[in-house]
């Protein structure tokens, strides 16, 4: 389907009348979280976007740690940067925006070569994906030959290349379990890999990449929230230190996290990570009480709603990956993915 967009390329969408009438079902959605008074601000941005995703026929993904007005404005797909480009390849969409880092929008294309791939900041990177390189990878299998190499989802195509199998935060035992080795290198969070060798025999060769986010929160700060709240649960990422997974009641990945709260629906909660992501499900449970981190990733925050509408107008910038180290890299994530099949993951 093709429409005349509001907005021509490179103008400015205004609020008005009849955009606050199109864009109430998504004020009505995200109220509780974002003040009624921004509303002016990003409602016509929520208009056009909608607007330019008809004309150029694509899906926007929206990870968890995005902006309400982004993840609930504008968003087609939302969850983990995995689940996004999987659920982003079963869409008959000529084009993805990627609404998170680099690394996500390069795991798009390789599970979706024929599409446009897009991201509207070049500069969105990671910490966690930065601190490693296929060529340190290949340095590693010199040092531990028979040792099978465990990648985290969140790295470069060109570390996913060089990798026997990929793994998310949710299934990395189980993945490395599946190698029935003695020993696995595990790349590149040291934290999840920590958590990951509390819960095997397995020896877990460590690499020492972080989250800039998840490293800073503290077991202090834990004892700091349960003595202003007695009542809290407090849920954690693997990605944090030992000590914050030590002293919280629940560790699980995003998607974990928030099926715990579903499960158990705590009547106050504080979800130790992106401090978004407290933002976006708290519109899911209000009946729930979230008392906010204010970690933010200041990479997932380059994405706006301006430079969304601008990515779809000006198609850019688009994400390319070499073939063979695509194809390589999708032979990773396969693995992991039938080790999933086969325990009925």
């Amino acid at each position: 389907m093709s429409t005349i967009p509001r907005t021509p390329a490179g103008g400015e969408p205004g609020y008005t009348p009849e955009v606050a009438r199109r864009t109430a079902d998504v004020l009505e959605r995200v109220r509780r979280v974002v003040p009624e008074m921004e509303w002016p601000v990003h409602a016509p941005y929520v208009d056009a976007i909608r607007e330019w995703k008809l004309e150029r026929n694509a899906v926007i993904l929206a990870h968890n740690y995005q902006t309400p007005e982004i993840f609930h404005g504008v968003a087609d797909i939302t969850g983990d940067s995995l689940a996004l480009a999987q659920r982003a390849a079963e869409t008959d969409a000529d084009v993805i925006v990627m609404a998170g880092v680099h690394f996500m929008a390069e795991t798009a294309k390789i599970l979706s070569p024929e599409k446009t791939v897009l991201i509207p900041d070049l500069e969105a990177g990671c910490s966690l994906a930065d601190s490693i390189t296929g060529a340190d990878v290949r340095l590693l299998r010199e040092r531990y030959p028979d040792a099978p190499v465990v990648t985290y989802v969140n790295t470069s195509v060109d570390v996913k290349a060089e990798s026997d199998v990929c793994c998310t935060s949710a299934n990395a035992v189980e993945v490395v379990e599946s190698l029935q080795a003695n020993r696995v290198i595990f790349l590149p969070d040291e934290y999840l890999g920590r958590y990951v060798a509390s819960k095997t025999k397995t020896e877990i060769i460590l690499w020492t990449g972080h989250c800039e986010v998840h490293e800073r929160f503290t077991g202090e700060e834990i004892a700091a929230y349960r003595r202003q709240h007695p009542d809290i649960a407090v849920l954690a990422h693997p990605e944090c230190p030992p000590d914050v997974l030590a002293a919280s009641d629940f560790v699980g990945s995003t998607s974990g996290l928030i099926q715990h709260v579903l499960e158990r629906r705590p009547g106050k909660v504080v979800l130790i990570t992106e401090c978004s992501m407290s933002d976006n499900v708290a519109v899911q449970f209000p009946e729930v009480e979230f008392i906010r981190p204010c970690n933010l990733c200041p990479h997932m925050k380059r994405i706006t709603l301006p430079n969304i509408l601008q990515s779809l107008q000006q198609m850019e910038h688009r994400v390319e990956v070499d073939p063979d180290a695509a194809e390589r890299a999708r032979e990773a994530v396969e693995r992991m993915l039938a080790v999933g099949r086969g325990a009925g993951r």
